[in-house]
C-alpha cells in the first residue's frame, strides 16, 4: 500500500473515499465540519436522526454527498473528545481500514491525522496512523494454494494522509518514513512466526538474517555446531542434541553509531519448534509452539526497522536457534549441562529449554562490552497467567534500563510491566548436583526463569522481556503480533537521540 502526505480540504479531495472523524455527542471534527458546511448540514442531519452516534470504532459510509468531490464519505467514531487517546486513535484508524476494504474503494484520503491526540506532533500522529493501518492491512497467505480474491484487502492501493497545515508536511513525511519502517519490521516478525516449523527452522532463520544483512549492508555471521562446541556452549547444545536439524548461532551487527560507542545487544530466543523434549508437552495447541521463536523474529524485525531508518546507533543482535525434540539423543531430566560461563545446570525439566539457550548467548554478549543487553523470549506460561495477553513481562538488574524500556513501551503502545526479581527468589533454583537448576518449581515461574538468566548477565546492565503472552494470538485470530518490535524500536531510537 502506498501513502502520501498532503494538506487538503475534505470537501474538495477527489478520491474513492474521504475519511472523517466524529466524536460522541454529535461533535464533528474540523474536517467533518468542512464537508458539513458545503453539503447544507447533511452530516449534522445524519447525526440528529440517530443514524450515527460517534462511538469509538463505529463507521458509516455515505455515498454521493452533495458538493463533495469524493464518491464516498466515511464517518469514523472517535468516542468522547475528552477521552481521546493514542490508543483510541489507533482503534479508529483500524476501524476505518476495515470498513474501507469492505467498501470496494481503491484509494482514499484520511483526515484522522489532523485530530488532536494528547498534543502529539504531526510526525507522531502520522507514524501511528501508518503503523496501525499496515498492521490491520497485514495478511499471511504465503503458503496457501488458494490466495484471497482480488476484491479483498489487496484491492486497496493507496491512502493520502492529510495534515492540518502545509507547515506540517515535512514533519509528517518523517512520521510516514518512521511508521513504514516499524510496520516493515513488525510484518517480518509476523511472517517468521506464522510460517510452519517445517519451513522456518534454524537454517531458514539464518538464511533470512544473511539476506537482511546483504540487502541493508550490515554484518551477519552464522556459527555452526563445531564453533559452538569450541566456545563451550554446552547448555545451548544440550537443547539442540535431540533434533536432526542443526543449531545455528546468528550474530548481526548494525554499527552506525559513533566509533567506539558501546553497543546495545538484543538477544532473541529462537526455538523454532518446542515439543518440550523428553518432558513432552500435551498435544493440545502444541502446533502453536512454532511461535517459540518469536523472540528471534522480533530481533530480526527490529534489525530490519533500524536498517530502514539508518539509525545512528551500534546494535548487535544475537540469536541462538534450534529445535527442542524428544529424540533418543535428547537431554534428559536429571542431566547436568556445562554452560559457556562454566556454571553447571541441572536439567529438571527439558521444557524449560529457552533459558538454556539464552544463557550461553548472554555469556557470549560479554565480548561486545555492551552498554545494555535486552533478551526477548517466549519464556514462560507463568507470565501469561500473571499478565495475560496485554503486557510483556519486564525484568531487569538495572532500574534505569527497566524504566527506559517501560517508557518506550508506553510511547510505542507496546506496553510492558516491571516484575520483581528479588534475592528471595534465587534460592528456589538451588541444586544438590550442579551450580543451579533450570527450574524453581510452580510458584513464581516467570520470576525464577528471569532469576536464572540474571546469573549469566552480571557483568552488564540487562533486561529480560517475557513475551509468552504477547507474541501471538490464539483462536480465530491466530497469528503472530510482531511484538515487541515497536517497543524495541522506540527504545533504540531514544538511545540514538540521547
Amino acid at each position: 500500500m502506498k501513502f502520501s502526505i498532503k494538506n487538503g480540504n475534505a470537501a474538495k479531495e477527489l478520491h474513492d473515499c474521504v475519511i472523517l472523524g466524529v466524536y460522541e455527542s454529535q461533535e464533528l471534527s474540523a474536517a467533518a465540519q468542512q464537508v458539513d458546511s458545503v453539503s447544507d448540514g447533511f452530516l449534522t442531519k445524519i447525526l440528529k436522526r440517530g443514524d450515527f452516534d460517534g462511538k469509538l470504532e463505529t463507521t458509516l459510509i455515505l455515498h454521493d454527498v452533495a458538493n463533495v468531490a469524493s464518491a464516498r464519505v466515511m464517518l469514523v467514531g472517535l468516542g468522547k473528545a475528552t477521552a481521546f487517546t493514542e490508543k483510541h486513535y489507533c482503534k479508529a484508524v483500524r476501524a476505518s481500514l476495515k470498513a474501507l476494504v469492505k467498501s470496494g474503494a481503491k484509494n482514499a484520503v484520511t483526515f484522522l491525522a489532523e485530530l488532536t491526540v494528547k498534543k502529539l506532533a504531526a510526525e507522531r500522529r502520522v507514524a501511528l496512523l501508518v503503523e496501525a493501518t499496515l498492521d490491520a492491512h497485514y495478511k499471511f497467505d504465503a503458503i496457501k494454494r488458494k490466495k484471497e480474491k482480488a476484491d479483498t484487502i489487496n484491492n486497496l492501493l493507496g491512502i493520502d494522509i492529510s495534515v492540518a497545515s502545509a507547515n506540517e508536511i515535512t514533519e509528517a513525511n518523517a512520521g510516514l518514513a518512521h511508521g513504514e519502517a516499524v510496520a516493515s519490521g513488525v510484518s517480518l516478525a509476523k511472517d517468521l512466526g506464522n510460517l510452519p516449523p517445517n519451513v522456518c527452522n534454524p537454517t531458514y532463520l539464518a538464511e533470512q538474517a544473511l539476506a537482511l544483512g546483504q540487502h541493508y549492508g550490515f554484518k551477519v555471521e552464522v556459527l555452526e555446531r563445531e564453533a559452538l562446541e569450541k566456545l563451550g556452549m554446552g547448555s545451548f547444545l544440550g537443547v539442540s542434541q535431540g533434533s536432526e536439524t542443526p543449531p545455528k548461532f546468528i550474530i548481526m551487527q548494525h554499527l552506525k553509531g559513533k566509533e567506539g560507542e558501546k553497543p546495545v545487544v538484543l538477544v532473541g530466543k529462537g526455538i523454532t519448534f518446542d515439543t518440550g523434549g523428553i518432558s513432552l508437552k500435551p498435544g493440545a495447541e502444541m502446533d502453536e509452539m512454532k511461535y517459540d521463536m518469536c523472540g528471534a523474529a522480533s530481533v530480526l524485525g527490529t534489525f530490519k526497522t533500524i536498517a530502514e531508518m539508518d539509525l545512528k546507533l551500534n546494535v548487535v543482535g544475537l540469536i541462538p536457534t534450534c529445535e527442542n525434540m524428544p529424540d533418543g539423543r535428547a537431554t534428559r531430566p536429571g542431566d547436568v549441562l556445562t554452560s559457556m560461563s562454566g556454571l553447571t545446570i541441572e536439567v529438571l525439566n527439558t521444557d524449560a529449554e529457552g533459558r538454556l539457550i539464552l544463557c550461553d548467548a548472554l555469556t557470549y554478549a560479554e565480548r561486545f562490552e555492551p552498554s545494555a543487553v535486552v533478551d526477548i523470549a517466549t519464556l514462560t506460561g507463568a507470565c501469561v497467567i500473571a499478565l495475560g495477553h496485554h503486557a510483556t513481562g519486564l525484568f531487569s538488574n538495572h532500574d534505569a534500563l527497566a524504566h527506559e524500556l517501560l517508557r518506550a513501551g508506553e510511547t510505542a503502545l507496546d506496553r510492558a510491566w516491571h516484575m520483581p526479581m528479588w534475592d528471595e527468589y534465587h534460592p528456589l533454583l538451588e541444586s544438590n548436583f550442579a551450580d543451579l537448576a533450570n527450574i524453581g518449581g510452580r510458584a513464581a515461574g516467570s520470576i525464577t526463569a528471569a532469576c536464572f538468566l540474571s546469573r549469566f548477565a552480571e557483568k552488564y546492565h540487562w533486561a529480560h522481556l517475557d513475551i509468552a503472552g504477547t507474541a501471538w494470538k490464539s483462536g480465530k485470530e491466530k497469528g503472530g503480533t510482531g511484538r515487541p518490535v515497536p517497543l524495541l524500536t522506540a527504545f533504540l531510537v531514544n538511545r540514538a537521540n540521547q
